[in-house]
């Protein structure tokens, strides 16, 4: 493992108002664009080539609640990352570098 990290969603996340109403979570893509930046900022370097080449959602993330995030580079065009609430996996996923554009 190369990292591991931390991100909060408020209790009264903007996000989750809507998502579903008196059942409130937070958005899959929401959960997914913070691990992401969460891992751009360890590394120095944004992920802009990156795609997501596999996410799964395994357990609702509620609002108010704090999600360690573990990462590791396999290699210079792979990174895997999982997401727990707890100890509950709520996201596991994969990314890689796209060849081609220019990084930010």
């Amino acid at each position: 493992m190369l990292a591991a990290l931390e991100v909060g969603f408020a209790a009264d996340h903007a996000a989750a108002r809507g998502h579903f109403p008196d059942n409130p979570i937070i958005p899959g893509a929401l959960l997914l664009s913070e691990t992401l930046r969460a891992i751009e900022t360890d590394l120095g370097k944004g992920l802009l080539l990156w795609q997501i080449k596999s996410a799964k959602f395994v357990h609702p993330v509620r609002p108010g609640e704090r999600v360690s995030i573990d990462f590791s580079r396999r290699d210079e065009k792979r990174i895997s990352f999982s997401c727990k609430v707890g100890g509950t996996l709520v996201l596991a996923g994969e990314a890689v570098c796209e060849p081609s554009g220019v990084e930010r």
